[in-house]
């Protein structure tokens, strides 16, 4: 693949853009938004390639960089952001502390991966580092004329947060919902957790959910749908590590 056609820029709405990754499996999005003072940028891609090129052709403005959770294909290009924040819960994994060694998500990385020209993996690096702010449950972070919450939700991961915009009805909604297999069966998620989650979300007035992976055009409708399968499958004690892959049509859960 040639380097730039490796990300794909597409706008929201005037001062909202989406940065896609289509040359890997995961599909990964992030999302630039453009406030009077500040730009933010939601997770930071793979880090195949620096996303910091792409926004610094969408904006001028300082840009934070915030991730919705400290997982390889969300954090790739955070060191490009001298301004970045992240899920307290989860400081610990941008220390070094990550549950997969570097090895198994180089591996991870290859698979299906259409690289662009030039990408070496054995240069490539987890990122670590420490975040210039802590992020937890219903924190603002304020753009000037334009803010964004931080709402805990976990289940995919403990820190995970999704962004809700409440004056435009946007929900960013990371690894929490998307079109295609949630998972809540590694170690470190808790698929209790990812049901309560979904019932705070479901409760939003959302306009727009603007996931982290794959098909864009995702309903909002999706998250109560998901919340209810989840509740049903509580219900006959299924909602449990190794439990196994249940399929709704447009999505899946695995457990």
């Amino acid at each position: 693949m040639n380097r730039e056609d490796w990300f794909t820029v597409e706008p929201i709405d005037h001062d909202t853009w989406v940065i896609s990754e289509y040359g890997h499996p995961e599909e990964t999005h992030s999302y630039v938004l453009r406030g009077r003072d500040r730009a933010l940028l939601i997770d930071t891609g793979l880090g195949v390639l620096d996303i910091a090129e792409p926004v610094s052709r969408l904006t001028d403005l300082p840009t934070t960089a915030v991730t919705t959770h400290v997982h390889w294909d969300h954090i790739g290009s955070l060191g490009s952001f001298p301004s970045f924040c992240a899920p307290e819960a989860e400081l610990d994994w941008l220390r070094g502390r990550f549950p997969l060694p570097e090895q198994r998500i180089r591996a991870m990385l290859l698979e299906g991966l259409d690289a662009p020209n030039g990408f070496d993996i054995d240069r490539y690096r987890v990122f670590q580092g420490e975040p210039s702010r802590l992020l937890n449950d219903d924190d603002w972070i304020d753009l000037g004329c334009r803010a964004v919450q931080a709402l805990h939700t976990p289940g995919h991961s403990p820190g995970h947060l999704c962004f809700w915009e409440p004056e435009r009805g946007y929900l960013f909604t990371g690894d929490l919902v998307y079109l295609g297999t949630l998972r809540a069966d590694f170690p470190s998620t808790d698929p209790l957790a990812y049901l309560a989650s979904l019932r705070r979300v479901a409760g939003l007035p959302v306009k727009r959910v603007l996931p982290a992976h794959h098909g864009l055009e995702v309903r909002p409708e999706l998250l109560s749908e998901v919340r209810d399968a989840l509740v049903d499958l509580a219900g006959c004690g299924l909602l449990r590590h190794g439990s196994g892959r249940f399929e709704y049509g447009e999505w899946a859960v695995q457990l």
